[in-house]
């Protein structure tokens, strides 16, 4: 199934090259580990949005949550949703090998792309992918190489 989701993932991608991250946050409707939906209506107003795609498998994923895990004091004032399509418990057991801290933030929820929704609203161009998303919903930035996660903490830093 993993491997499925994947070439799924790699198709879109290859197949949509000018493929362009949302500019502002799309409708979704991603699965919560309460079992409840979670949709971009339910995201409190107000501050910035932090999205996070990943997947428990990918190297990269991996070094880059353990950096994020190190910036935790950086995000208290964003929202942060960490997403993936993999199941609840392999996404639990990724984030409390590589980012526990992040994880345990009362204003991080892990939610999980069932639909497979994420790439096609959100424009990812592979794993892992970072938004910041203004106050208003307006992207601000967005990255996917580990090279730029020192500017993606600074956007979030930065984001109102």
């Amino acid at each position: 199934m993993k491997y499925i989701c994947l070439l799924l993932f790699l198709s879109l991608t290859l197949s949509v090259r000018a493929q362009t991250p949302a500019l502002t946050i799309p409708s979704f409707h991603f699965l919560q580990k309460s079992g409840k939906m979670f949709g971009k209506e339910n995201i409190p107003a107000g501050k910035p949005v932090v999205f996070i795609f990943f997947d428990v498998t990918c190297e990269h994923c991996r070094q880059s949550m353990q950096y994020l895990d190190t910036q935790t004091g950086k995000f208290k004032n964003c929202q942060l949703y960490l997403v993936t399509m993999d199941p609840g418990s392999s996404a639990e057991a990724f984030l409390s090998t590589y980012g526990p801290g992040i994880s345990r933030m009362k204003n991080t929820l892990l939610l999980r792309d069932t639909r497979r929704q994420f790439i096609i609203a959100f424009g990812p161009k592979k794993f892992p992918s970072l938004f910041v998303y203004s106050s208003k919903q307006q992207l601000l930035f967005y990255c996917d190489e580990e090279k730029d996660l020192d500017r993606f903490v600074q956007a979030v830093l930065s984001a109102k």
